[in-house]
């Protein structure tokens, strides 16, 4: 037992077993408040400072199990050793599911105080222990709310820095001539909106580790098309998602791969600058499928390259690290049809769907 004194309450009606019970206890360290009445017991519970309770079943116009039901609505009561005369186990059982943590039966002799004393020692062990694990948890998920906190700031000033390196790439498109240098940096302020609505989505997320596809990307392509209607152009971007979570990473490359598609559809589809672009994220058991189809002229991911190329880089080498790869299906007709094929349990493992 630890050095310091054990404050103990014993709620007992009959007075001259209290004394004795005192002078009993006193002997090993104990400091023993005798009170006789539930009334009493229960206020100097709430008053606080005793380390265990000790209270016995037969009260007079009361009984221990009402003292036991009224502790158990305080969240930091001491533990409760029930005494008895009774060797009824149905009493200890009935104390036990009441709260108490541990029953002794009034006996004559020694052995009540040698049970009594290896009941209290249990108990004020337990409950420190008990506390200590509480107030270790307490601190554990206080830390963890800290550390979400300014996760989420993280993200929220990441997102705002990329927006205003999106505005100054807008801002420098908009001063240049010439068509190729005007696309390539639409290009470039694309992608970097892909990342920073990917930030944006995290610090606005309950679970930063993930991000729901369906609300991502719909984001990210409606703002894809302001952008091009802020520059004279007026795209038809046509979306629907199913609920599919997704790792932050994975998240990333799959919003890359989709501007990539759609800059690529709307540059190269319809030449006339006019023209529906649809993007569809499925699932289907254990995969998801992200298809971008157009009806323009048509292409079926063979032959000459048109642009830089670097598009097309950057699809391969996303798709490849989500362990998958795009190919180009028959329409049967005008119109493109890309499809990639993504496998949910490297998207999101089921740790991260469970939580």
């Amino acid at each position: 037992m630890p050095n310091r004194s054990i404050n103990a309450l014993y709620i007992d009606d009959d007075a001259t077993l209290g004394r004795l019970v005192q002078r009993m206890l006193t002997r090993h360290n104990y400091v023993v408040e005798h009170v006789e009445t539930a009334g009493d017991g229960l206020a100097r519970a709430a008053a606080g400072g005793f380390d265990v309770i000790i209270l016995d079943h037969d009260l007079g116009t009361a009984s221990g199990l009402d003292v036991l039901a009224a502790l158990a609505g305080s969240a930091d009561a001491p533990a409760v050793i029930y005494v008895t005369a009774s060797s009824e186990l149905s009493i200890a059982v009935t104390a036990l599911k009441a709260g108490a943590i541990d029953y002794v039966v009034k006996t004559v002799g020694d052995d009540f105080e040698v049970l009594l004393r290896a009941a209290l020692e249990h108990a004020v062990v337990k409950t420190r222990l008990t506390r200590a694990r509480e107030q270790a948890e307490r601190e554990v998920r206080a830390a963890r709310d800290r550390a979400v906190t300014l996760l989420a700031e993280v993200n929220h000033r990441v997102a705002n820095s990329l927006s205003l390196v999106g505005s100054l790439v807008r801002m420098q498109a908009n001063s240049v001539e010439d068509p190729g240098a005007k696309a390539a940096l639409a290009e470039t302020q694309a992608r970097i909106t892909a990342i920073g609505n990917l930030h944006r989505s995290l610090y606005t997320s309950d679970d930063v580790r993930a991000v729901e596809l369906a609300g991502y990307l719909r984001s990210l392509l409606d703002e894809f098309a302001q952008s091009l209607a802020g520059s004279g152009q007026m795209p038809v971007i046509r979306f629907e998602a199913e609920p599919v979570l997704a790792k932050t990473d994975k998240a990333i490359s799959i919003g890359l791969i989709a501007t990539e598609l759609v800059t690529n559809a709307l540059k190269y589809a319809y030449p006339s600058g006019e023209g529906e672009v649809r993007v569809r994220l499925s699932r289907d058991g254990e995969s998801a499928t992200l298809d971008v189809v157009d009806d323009g002229i048509g292409w079926t991911g063979t032959g000459t390259v048109k642009g830089t190329g670097l598009g097309s880089k950057i699809v391969r080498a996303m798709a490849k690290s989500l362990a998958t790869e795009l190919r180009y299906e028959d329409t049967g007709g005008r119109g493109t049809r890309a499809v990639m094929v993504l496998s949910l349990a490297e998207l999101a493992p089921a740790a991260i769907e469970a939580a």
